[in-house]
């Protein structure tokens, strides 16, 4: 069983990408309203009469969000079952359905009747949190079998905080990111790093979409900056630890590609590949980071124990 579940925690993990990726693909090609104000029929009608580009790519995303629903449903179902009694399964199992639902419920409602655009960048954060929960569960799935150590690793509680700040301050930077997508700022600024580097303090000058285009940049700097001064601390603090040690290389290229792939939409005025590329590089590298959460809450769970431990001994001891 445990081989299937394997084969399927990864569809399922290959399947939230695609779900992902499609998303992205729906706003910036504009398809958002490819179905009308249609769910789940696409204007009023199980199969449209007459198809436009917009409408095959809203209905494709659907489709593939569907397929993908079934799967990761199925994998929770297993994976409660069979390998529950890991920490985290339950937990993930929930969450993976719950937090799948929950995206396509919103992404029905921006459909049926509307939302701004600061209600609607926020469908990518959660999208992106659902794609965690599956991904961390595949993850689980793979631990099994041992061929990477983790119960031996503890991470210092300083450390975990920031692991926690990183996260929370990732979800961020992807709703700035969002929103230059939905209010319509991707190449509302011609030059890159600045909005003109002719002008490059020039803030007086701002108009909203250049504020958000510029927000964006500056969050997702200070992003990169911060994510490479905990690579280098964490490479020299658990170099000994190969999950960290080369899942913190993974992280350092991952955000290192989204800074290069972010500028390269401006160069190359919004190509839809690179566009595309920008999407899935941030998703995972949320999932990577969503991973030392993971390992972080084991430690501060062993670090529990075992203040636990010692209290329980002090106690007998003077008892004694």
């Amino acid at each position: 069983m445990i081989k299937q579940l394997k084969w399927l925690s990864l569809v399922a993990t290959i399947g939230m990408l695609l779900i992902l990726l499609g998303g992205a693909l729906v706003t910036k090609t504009g398809s958002e309203d490819g179905c009308g104000d249609s769910w789940p029929l696409c204007e009023g009608q199980i199969i449209p009469s007459e198809f436009t580009f917009e409408m095959v790519v809203e209905l494709s995303h659907r489709a593939v969000s569907g397929i993908v629903g079934i799967v990761v449903v199925i994998l929770a179902v297993l994976a409660w079952k069979n390998i529950g009694y890991i920490r985290e399964v339950k937990f993930l199992s929930v969450a993976s359905v719950f937090v799948l639902i929950l995206q396509a419920l919103i992404g029905a409602a921006a459909v049926v009747w509307g939302q701004s655009d600061f209600i609607l960048a926020a469908h990518f954060g959660i999208s992106l949190v659902s794609f965690a929960s599956v991904f961390l569960l595949m993850l689980l799935i793979f631990e099994i079998d041992k061929k990477w150590d983790t119960k031996t690793l503890f991470i210092q509680k300083k450390h975990r905080i920031e692991i926690y700040s990183l996260t929370v301050y990732t979800l961020f930077v992807v709703y700035t990111g969002a929103l230059v997508r939905h209010t319509e700022s991707n190449l509302i600024c011609g030059d890159w790093p600045f909005c003109n580097n002719q002008s490059a303090l020039a803030f007086s000058e701002y108009n909203f979409q250049q504020w958000v285009q510029m927000g964006h940049r500056l969050a997702a700097g200070v992003l990169f900056i911060w994510t490479i001064f905990l690579f280098i601390k964490m490479i020299k603090n658990y170099k000994s630890n190969q999950v960290m040690y080369w899942g913190w290389i993974i992280t350092a290229i991952l955000i290192t590609l989204q800074v290069f792939f972010g500028a390269m939409i401006i160069f190359t005025m919004l190509n839809l590949g690179v566009a595309l590329m920008h999407a899935l590089v941030i998703s995972c590298y949320f999932g990577m980071v969503s991973y030392f959460i993971l390992l972080a809450t084991r430690s501060a769970k062993m670090e529990k124990n075992a203040l636990d431990q010692k209290k329980h001994l002090n106690n007998s001891a003077i008892k004694f």
